[in-house]
């Protein structure tokens, strides 16, 4: 019999298991350990709550938060998110639905990440896309293996100086124990040098991809024409960073010649949530389909020529040999997939433009009245959308004290010294003049 009813194995088992790797008892298996970091006391546990008293205890530690309203974007965007979403993705059937290795009885979850591969792909123009990853930055080190398996014999990635910080940081960290080189292109006028990616493409033959962003580090929309050729003149993959939801106006990573897209999906009506859970996505051209980590599900017909979906693609450990495998990235990620699903389904194209367009009108107000102020300069002259920098006249921590201590989250610092600003649809213009009031005030 076994004492831990939960546990799987009996004492029988133990026994032969402790057998085969020639130990008497478990207490043998740690006899290397030192007996000084051998716990021997009682756990220091608190005794037991009822249920309304651990409520209260969790809602007590949830009123210790600040509840600001945020100014700051940086890669993670408060935008409204519709109440029928959270609504959906809570039911049971989504919330504890698992990887659909039977497609049999998969049949809403393959349908629901079918969509959402399909929305990915209409917004970024590629032709296919996998079935969601962790979130914008690991996508970005994901894409950046992925150039490097395709170019053969290559091991450099060109990464642009505008991408966002934790991008640049996540993809150097992937680099680093998967042997690959990462040289930086630098910048111009806020924005990738087309002169120095010319120059590092013209003198390096190991250059097996670049990643750009569509908007970068300072929120200044980039202008990428002719990059894809030369990139593609010395047989490299473009890569385009992008805010998913920008793309509903701005021109796609199609339109600028790149061969695959990634992201993140948060700005689709994900809330900030302290960090995550967030949603990458990776979309790619059909000439690198068998280099898309994770997996794709596609749709066929049933004996009965009904239509069903099915896992057409999923290149992972589980399916093929581990040195063929691309990634294991997917399975938990799927219920913020359908998340961003339910989104787009909600906004639609006249939607997805009117959010953008009421963050870009209350972007520009408030840049301008900023200015105004006379305690900021203008850092660059180039378009944004919601997102911008301006240069401090004054005391940056003194300024983000003020602006806390009245309930705001904005005026965030970046290692050049720049301030930025961040403008949704969610913020009114009663918020933006207290902002402005209050950054007036000696």
């Amino acid at each position: 019999m076994n004492k831990f009813p939960y546990f799987p194995h009996t004492d029988e088992d133990l026994r032969l298991m402790l057998a085969r790797v020639g130990v008497e008892s478990l207490d043998d298996l740690y006899s290397d350990v030192p007996d000084d970091f051998l716990y021997k006391g009682e756990y220091d546990l608190k005794p037991a709550m009822s249920e309304q008293e651990v409520r209260a205890y969790f809602e007590g530690l949830a009123d210790r938060n600040s509840h600001l309203t945020c100014f700051v974007g940086q890669g993670a965007y408060d935008h409204y998110t519709p109440s029928v979403v959270p609504y959906i993705t809570q039911r049971s059937e989504f919330l504890t639905a698992y990887t659909p290795y039977q497609c049999e009885i998969s049949q809403g979850t393959l349908r629901y990440i079918f969509e959402y591969q399909s929305m990915v792909c209409r917004l970024t123009g590629m032709d296919v896309s996998n079935a969601s990853m962790y979130d914008g930055p690991t996508a970005a080190a994901e894409a950046m293996r992925m150039a490097i398996a395709c170019a053969r014999k290559k091991d450099t990635v060109l990464l642009s100086s505008t991408l966002l910080p934790q991008v640049i940081d996540v993809v150097k960290t992937y680099a680093k124990y998967y042997g690959a080189r990462i040289v930086m292109i630098s910048a111009e006028d806020g924005q990738t040098s087309r002169d120095a990616l010319s120059a590092l493409l013209e003198s390096d033959d190991t250059i097996a991809g670049v990643i750009l962003p569509s908007i970068n580090r300072y929120g200044i929309i980039e202008d990428h024409s002719s990059f894809a050729d030369a990139v593609h003149a010395k047989k490299a993959i473009l890569i385009e960073y992008c805010d998913l939801s920008t793309l509903a106006v701005l021109k796609t990573p199609a339109e600028w010649g790149a061969d695959v897209a990634v992201g993140d999906g948060q700005s689709l009506g994900i809330p900030l949530c302290y960090g995550g859970p967030y949603v990458g996505f990776m979309a790619c051209r059909k000439d690198y389909l068998r280099k898309l980590p994770g997996r794709i599900v596609g749709q066929t017909l049933d004996k009965d020529g009904k239509r069903v979906f099915v896992l057409t693609l999923q290149a992972r450990e589980q399916h093929i040999r581990r040195e063929k495998a691309t990634s294991n990235i997917c399975s938990n990620e799927s219920l913020m997939a359908l998340w961003v699903t339910v989104y787009l389904s909600l906004m639609g194209s006249e939607g997805m433009k009117e959010v953008n367009e009421l963050s870009y009108d209350g972007a520009h107000y408030l840049y301008d009245e900023l200015l105004k102020t006379g305690k900021f300069e203008k850092v660059f002259d180039r378009p944004f959308l919601k997102e911008f920098v301006l240069k401090p006249l004054i005391d940056v921590q003194s300024l983000q004290t003020k602006l806390y201590n009245a309930g705001f989250f904005a005026a965030l610092q970046t290692e050049e010294g720049y301030v930025t600003f961040c403008v949704t649809e969610k913020r009114t213009v009663d918020e933006m003049n207290r902002l402005i009031s209050i950054i007036k005030e000696d």
